[in-house]
């Protein structure tokens, strides 16, 4: 009996994992198309998870900015980077942050 039961357990949580959506982090999608498409930082950057392979920039996968850095930088710019305050939102900046912050640090 006891083995049925944990093979039913087993089967569960198999049903689970491969039938139920994930749970997505929206503004980590959105941070990720911000970087793709509309800023367009893929064309300076590397970042193995935007399939970014830039080489302006630094490779974002080495330095792992924090949140707090890349909102600095794409507000204020640096080097030959330019701020990208007033082409992208507030909202935007910090999506682009927090998916940047989490995708180098993979």
């Amino acid at each position: 009996m006891k083995k049925k039961y944990k093979n039913f357990i087993k089967f569960i949580t198999l049903i689970n994992f491969l039938i139920l959506p994930a749970k997505s982090d929206p503004i980590f999608e959105l941070g990720k198309d911000i970087f793709i498409n509309k800023a367009v930082c893929s064309t300076c950057h590397t970042l193995v998870d935007a399939s970014a392979y830039g080489q302006i920039g630094p490779n974002l996968n080495d330095i792992r900015p924090d949140k707090m850095r890349v909102i600095s930088v794409v507000s204020n710019g640096i080097g030959v980077m330019p701020s990208y305050q007033g082409e992208l939102t507030i909202e935007e900046i910090e999506a682009v942050a927090h998916y940047v912050s989490i995708a180098a640090d993979q």
